[in-house]
C-alpha cells in the first residue's frame, strides 16, 4: 500500500472509530478522567494519546506484522492536535 493509501485507511479508520464511540476529544477525556482516579494521579487527555500510541507500539514490537498497529499508531497521533485545540477552545 501506498503512503497515501495507508494515510487514507488510517482516516477512514478515526471517522469508523468516531461514529461508534462519538468524539474523540470527549473519549480522552473520559479516559483520562478514569485514569486520573485509578492512578491517583492527574491525566490528561493528550496523556492518554500518548500512552496509547506507547501500548501500540510495544504491540509492534511484540508482533511487526499487525496489520492495525501502524494504523492505530497514526491514528492517535492524528487526535493530538484536535485534542489540545479542544482544550484551548
Amino acid at each position: 500500500m501506498s503512503a497515501a493509501g495507508f494515510l487514507k485507511r488510517v482516516a477512514q479508520v478515526l471517522e469508523d472509530r468516531s461514529a461508534a464511540y462519538g468524539d474523540p476529544k470527549t473519549q480522552m477525556d473520559a479516559i483520562a478522567r478514569r485514569w486520573s482516579i485509578t492512578l491517583g494521579t492527574p491525566v490528561t487527555a493528550q496523556q492518554v494519546a500518548l500512552c496509547m500510541i506507547d501500548l501500540k507500539l510495544a504491540r509492534l514490537a511484540h508482533d511487526p506484522s499487525y496489520a492495525d498497529g501502524p494504523i492505530d499508531v497514526i491514528g492517535y497521533a492524528a487526535l493530538i492536535p484536535e485534542i489540545i485545540r479542544g482544550t484551548r477552545s
